[in-house]
């Protein structure tokens, strides 16, 4: 009668770490600066979103506009990242995900800015409403950016965690509120909350890529928060009737 030996190796299988965040401490360079340029679109994203709820009442205030208008404003926007989205699927195509997240990311900044100077309610429909377009492209590169650059078994996790850039840019909004508010009278203020979103091509320009265009976006980010700076305190024509409102 024969007895098998134990076997003297017992080989071990190693155990992937599952948890939420150590997916992170996995991801290379350039995974690391998808996840935050996403992140930082999908911020700027929900802290705009939030910062009209939030002036509203200074802006129906300050020109007189009734609530249905006003409210025609979140409308147009989020209308208008309707058509943003598909458009933004199809540049995604054609000029590759990266440019077209940082495009979509300068866009929606860019009349954010406008918004921020805006002189009437028309002027600011008509820059809500093409910053929707930027709104909705911001969602579609992103997304499918993630899907292509993030390895299959950190995909889920990364794409939750970025999700959640929406919720933090709520919390941004409110906070900005409460800090302008304070400081600044509410006929100044409200511009201040809509120039804020000058800032994040910055650092979505400088996170996402070491190209030429990357630098572009953080300097027109750089350049376009000191022309507001400018505007709302040093240039004559609206230093007092625009943003005082004194006639």
């Amino acid at each position: 009668m024969t007895t098998a030996e134990p076997s003297r190796a017992i080989e071990t299988a190693a155990i992937e770490d599952t948890s939420l965040l150590a997916f992170y401490r996995e991801m290379d360079l350039p995974e690391r600066r998808t996840f935050w340029s996403c992140f930082g679109g999908w911020t700027l994203d929900g802290m705009d979103f939030m910062i009209y709820t939030l002036v509203i009442g200074s802006i129906t205030a300050l020109w007189k506009v009734d609530a249905a208008s006003a409210g025609l404003a979140g409308t147009a926007t989020l209308l208008s990242s309707a058509i943003g989205g598909w458009l933004g699927g199809y540049l995604s195509d054609r000029i590759g995900r990266v440019r077209t997240l940082q495009f979509t990311i300068l866009w929606f900044s860019f009349f954010s800015l406008l918004s921020a100077l805006a002189q009437n309610f028309d002027q600011l429909l008509i820059a809500r409403t093409l910053l929707g377009l930027g709104f909705g492209g911001e969602w579609a590169a992103g997304a499918v950016l993630m899907g292509e650059a993030i390895r299959p078994q950190f995909r889920g996790r990364a794409v939750g965690s970025v999700q959640s850039g929406w919720a933090i840019g709520w919390g941004v909004a409110v906070v900005a509120q409460a800090i302008l508010f304070s400081l600044m009278p509410a006929e100044i203020a409200w511009r201040w909350m809509f120039a804020i979103g000058a800032l994040f091509p910055f650092l979505v320009g400088r996170l996402s890529t070491t190209t030429s265009l990357g630098n572009a976006i953080a300097i027109f980010a750089v350049a376009a928060y000191a022309v507001f700076f400018l505007a709302a305190f040093a240039l004559p024509e609206t230093r007092g009737r625009v943003l005082y409102a004194d006639g």
